[in-house]
């Protein structure tokens, strides 16, 4: 396909997030951008519920503080199924590093929120990303992960 889009390995996100509006714009841009939202939740809870599901995922946008626990018991988790966690937040533990294949900083613009997801699209296929968003860091891949080229 000469025009087509290229085919991406992440195309099916969980997005935790407890702030509503920060969650509906997450949610918009992504949709914009041709991504499948499976679900966006507020809990650890229910964030865990559906990592435990089966339902397949390629990656899971977090919090790390959230209003009922911590975005960390979610990457466990997410660990757990193999599946890629981006930290999307404004305090980030030095700790969280072993759980995340990248942390985007909070406030961020749209464009940088996309560009980190491509970022670690490109590592998980073993390429180097071209450039790096504005308040993002990709990090070693978790277990069970391609590594960072």
């Amino acid at each position: 396909m000469l025009f087509g889009r290229k085919k991406r390995l992440i195309e099916r996100l969980l997005v935790v997030e407890d702030e509503p509006l920060i969650a509906f714009d997450t949610e918009h841009i992504l949709r914009e951008a041709g991504y499948t939202i499976i679900a966006t939740v507020d809990r650890v809870a229910q964030a865990v519920a559906v990592l435990e599901s089966g339902e397949a995922l390629d990656l899971v946008l977090v919090d790390v503080n959230l209003a009922d626990g911590s975005g960390l018991d979610v990457a466990r988790s997410a660990r757990e199924a193999s599946v890629p966690v981006l930290f999307v937040t404004g305090r980030f533990p030095p700790e969280a590093e072993v759980l995340a294949t990248g942390r985007l900083v909070k406030p961020y613009q749209q464009r940088d929120l996309i560009g980190s997801i491509e970022a670690i699209d490109s590592a998980l296929a073993g390429k180097r990303p071209r450039k790096l968003p504005t308040g993002f860091a990709l990090f070693a891949a978790p277990p069970g992960e391609a590594p960072a080229a």
